[in-house]
């Protein structure tokens, strides 16, 4: 959505003010690429979306996730044995991610029992932002496939 790239740039400019960095032209292409994404990335699908667009180095696309994450305009993700995963936290509803172990597929889905418990008086006095469970096992496909 367009104004979660708005609230996004502003967040993320203030940010930069504040830890004196740059605020150049290409840590913004980045971010607003970012927010026309509607699930995970990686590093490399972003760099590779950037290509006709922007000129910007791996590096540059790196370091501007950490800045991001850093600034809590991104969620990273880490699945097992697989490239590190990113989404945007602006605009994206809470969800969960089931796992395949062998094929590494990643299901995303919800829970209003699980939100319910993490939003519980189990948590008092703990004002949560996020959360993301990974529950792992074997997909339906891979199911079918060692039968």
């Amino acid at each position: 959505m367009k104004e979660d790239s708005i609230i996004a740039s502003n967040i993320f400019t203030e940010f930069l003010v504040q830890r004196k960095h740059r605020r150049t032209p290409e840590r913004f292409a980045i971010l607003r690429k970012i927010y026309t994404f509607d699930k995970h990335f990686d590093a490399e699908t972003l760099y590779n979306s950037m290509i006709d667009e922007y000129r910007v180095s791996l590096a540059t696309v790196y370091n501007t996730l950490d800045l991001l994450l850093e600034a809590g305009l991104l969620i990273k993700h880490q699945f097992d044995g697989q490239p590190a995963e990113y989404e945007k936290s602006i605009g994206t509803t809470i969800h969960n991610h089931a796992v395949c172990t062998i094929c590494g597929h990643v299901k995303e889905f919800t829970d209003k029992k699980i939100r319910k418990a993490v939003q519980s008086k189990m948590f008092a006095g703990f004002d949560s932002t996020h959360y993301s469970l990974y529950v792992y096992g074997v997909c339906k496909k891979c199911m079918k496939k060692n039968k």
